[in-house]
């Protein structure tokens, strides 16, 4: 290692992101860590201003970008936001799977619709994504998948089992992934994070938000910039080594 190898490590000059769910909370803090480190990024998300706002903010820190209005359960969005990140920037080299359904219901009375749609944009957004853009990853020679878990998947989740069970399929398949996409150059890897403080947790009660709190280690929820170093490890040449794995940032809520 010498000085010009370690200024590379996090380096993501010439490199494009695509990043869902990437208006706000997490997945608009991983792009503004991307930007940062250079790299031309793609947020998408269902509404169209949101997309815009977030695009602008990238391009103040100085990064190319564009948002992509897409709806992460619906196959023909997902491929329209693979063509045009290919068409504006040429390739695609890392897709960070961040967009989330956060529906809850009781197992006694939970419906077939309600499954479908958190799976829908869970699980099988993810994954067909990956399954869209992997010409793009095959050709690049920095290839990274980076998913989005919860420590619901790892973990008892009364009421929230729904979404529970999709992010422990979301980890399982990242396992898959990486050993079906090895061959191909593609790293495959996992963010699992504790609670954060974002429009989701923020929905909760002030009593349940003060409750999840108490439970990691260190006493307190995240910020969303808290998880930009872990998200350039596993995308960035620092991470060149690492692959199928669910790297916990959840300040030791899981180990608790």
């Amino acid at each position: 290692m010498d000085e010009a190898s370690f200024r590379q490590l996090f380096d993501l000059s010439g490199r494009t992101a695509v990043v869902t769910g990437g208006t706000r909370g997490i997945g608009l803090a991983l792009a503004e860590g991307f930007a940062c480190a250079g790299a031309r990024v793609v947020v998408a998300s269902r509404k169209p201003e949101a997309c815009e706002r977030a695009a602008a903010r990238l391009r103040e820190l100085g990064a190319d970008a564009i948002g992509v209005p897409t709806h992460l359960g619906e196959l023909d969005a997902l491929h329209t936001l693979v063509e045009t990140a290919e068409r504006t920037f040429g390739g695609i080299d890392i897709v960070v799977n961040n967009a989330a359904n956060a529906l809850a219901q009781p197992l006694a009375t939970m419906q077939p619709d309600a499954v479908q749609k958190s799976f829908g944009v869970n699980v099988y957004g993810p994954l067909f994504l990956v399954q869209a853009a992997l010409p793009q990853l095959r050709a690049s020679e920095h290839a990274a998948v980076l998913n989005l878990g919860s420590v619901a998947a790892l973990q008892f989740a009364p009421g929230l089992s729904m979404y529970a069970a999709a992010k422990a399929a979301l980890l399982s398949f990242t396992r898959s992934m990486a050993a079906e996409y090895a061959a191909d150059g593609i790293r495959v890897n996992a963010i699992v994070p504790g609670a954060v403080d974002t429009d989701m947790v923020r929905k909760n009660p002030p009593e349940f938000i003060e409750a999840m709190a108490k439970v990691p280690l260190l006493r307190r929820i995240a910020r969303p910039d808290e998880l930009v170093g872990a998200a350039l490890l596993l995308c960035s040449d620092a991470g060149s080594f690492i692959t199928g794995q669910s790297l916990l940032v959840d300040g030791g809520t899981v180990a608790r």
